[in-house]
């Protein structure tokens, strides 16, 4: 059985409204302020109008709007058939599947029990109101991770990405800032961390490339080659722990592929500390990697 199966087009909508930000807008359309929480309920609703199969179900998705206020007003557009409520049993509520559905998991705790009934699976990531992590079996089946502390932060949109029909393919990065020195590799939040170290670095000559993975499963391996082979130097950010982490695959990718005989020094990985989250919020933010520290490590990479 399946966990949960979404339209491709679904899928790559909201990786546009989440990701868009990092696309550089140089024409004078009109923009729209978009945040993270209204750019998904759009993707939803856009899916649910386009197609009758398509369905949400999850934890308080329905009269309640979702635990984050998601899926607000969607159950009162479509109806209790296809905005469904789910018991709070996440292990139970994984193992149901749809012909095209939406399922809603709040938190990230309960991912492992869904990715159980998953026999492969692929990952795109959120990165700022422009996109998150999610994983994909099939053109069809997708797991998609929002990241909550993006929620209520607002993005420009262009009124092409508002566009019902617009739409970025799965498993293919995306650079977001042009670069000569150095190569930023990253995926979900801190795409826009390392947009703002970069934006400091520039001030002292340094020119970073920033890559925004988009989807972590499948790599796209070819993009990071080509920015590493363009830079010579490469640094991963991610907020997870060090260990078995998407920097430690992507710096393995690198050694075992035709760009590491172009690095003119060893890539380093910014990553999470190794230890249980904080509750403390300045422990909390000295656990999770912070502009500072890709700084620190940009110019450690460059022995400046």
């Amino acid at each position: 059985m399946g966990f949960m199966v979404i339209c491709s087009l679904y899928i790559n909508k909201i990786s546009i409204l989440l990701s868009s930000h990092f696309c550089i807008l140089t024409s004078r359309m009109s923009l729209f302020q978009v945040n993270v929480r209204d750019a998904l309920n759009h993707a939803m609703d856009e899916e649910l109008e386009r197609d009758e199969r398509v369905f949400l179900l999850g934890e308080e998705v329905a009269q309640y709007d979702g635990a984050y206020k998601v899926s607000r007003g969607l159950w009162k557009k479509y109806g209790d058939k296809r905005i469904i409520d789910t018991p709070i049993t996440e292990v139970k509520t994984n193992t149901l599947a749809g012909v095209q559905s939406q399922h809603n998991i709040s938190l990230s705790q309960y991912f492992e029990l869904a990715c159980r009934h998953l026999s492969s699976c692929a990952v795109t990531m959120v990165t700022r109101a422009n996109q998150k992590p999610f994983f994909c079996i099939s053109p069809q089946t997708v797991v998609f991770l929002e990241n909550e502390l993006m929620y209520g932060v607002p993005f420009e949109l262009s009124e092409e990405v508002m566009h019902k029909d617009f739409v970025v393919p799965i498993g293919k990065a995306k650079v977001e800032r042009q670069g000569t020195h150095i190569s930023l590799v990253s995926h979900s939040r801190c795409v826009g961390f390392c947009l703002d170290a970069a934006a400091v670095l520039a001030k002292e000559g340094v020119e970073c490339e920033v890559v925004n993975l988009r989807t972590i499963r499948p790599l796209d391996v070819e993009t990071i080659e080509a920015s590493v082979i363009k830079t010579g130097h490469l640094v991963t950010v991610e907020g997870g722990w060090p260990q078995y982490g998407v920097g430690a695959e992507i710096c393995a990718r690198i050694m075992e592929g035709p760009a590491f005989n172009y690095l003119d020094a060893p890539a380093v990985r910014v990553t999470g500390v190794d230890i249980p989250m904080p509750y403390a919020k300045i422990l909390e933010d000295h656990s999770v990697p912070q502009i500072k520290d890709i700084i620190f490590s940009v110019k450690k990479v460059l022995n400046m």
